[in-house]
């Protein structure tokens, strides 16, 4: 079995939860991605938030919110994304970068729009009432 590590920005305002599609892609992903060599989770999330959003992460706001794993979208059977997300503030105007299509705000009405390991954090952000 192969494992995808991922790290995630989970950023919810108002009901509704901050999600991007990448060009190509057909379903919406949290912003982040995967780690380059020696990187930890907050280089890595301040890196492809600011690559993805061109906004900054405001690092002493940052608290964990989980760990997930679900089959990965896109991928053969068997393989799996285990993303650690994280919440935090941010500095700057969201903006979708150059391997983003679109940024967009999602309710839990969307969820069947996101991929596996997103649906899961959408049912505990559902559960928690921070999602509407």
């Amino acid at each position: 079995m192969s494992v995808i590590d991922k790290v995630a920005w989970v950023r919810v305002e108002d009901g509704r939860v901050l999600s991007t599609r990448s060009r190509g892609k057909d379903a919406y992903y949290f912003p982040g991605g995967k780690r380059e060599a020696g990187e930890s989770d907050m280089q890595t999330l301040a890196r492809e938030v600011r690559e993805e959003l061109t906004v900054s992460i405001v690092p002493e706001t940052v608290a964990p919110l989980g760990t997930y794993e679900a089959q990965a979208h896109g991928h053969r059977d068997g393989v799996t994304v285990r993303m650690t997300c994280y919440i935090g503030d941010y500095h700057g105007t969201l903006e979708p970068s150059s391997e983003i299509e679109e940024v967009v705000w999602l309710s839990y009405a969307d969820r069947d729009r996101v991929s596996p390991v997103d649906q899961l954090i959408f049912d505990d952000l559902r559960a928690s009432g921070h999602l509407r």
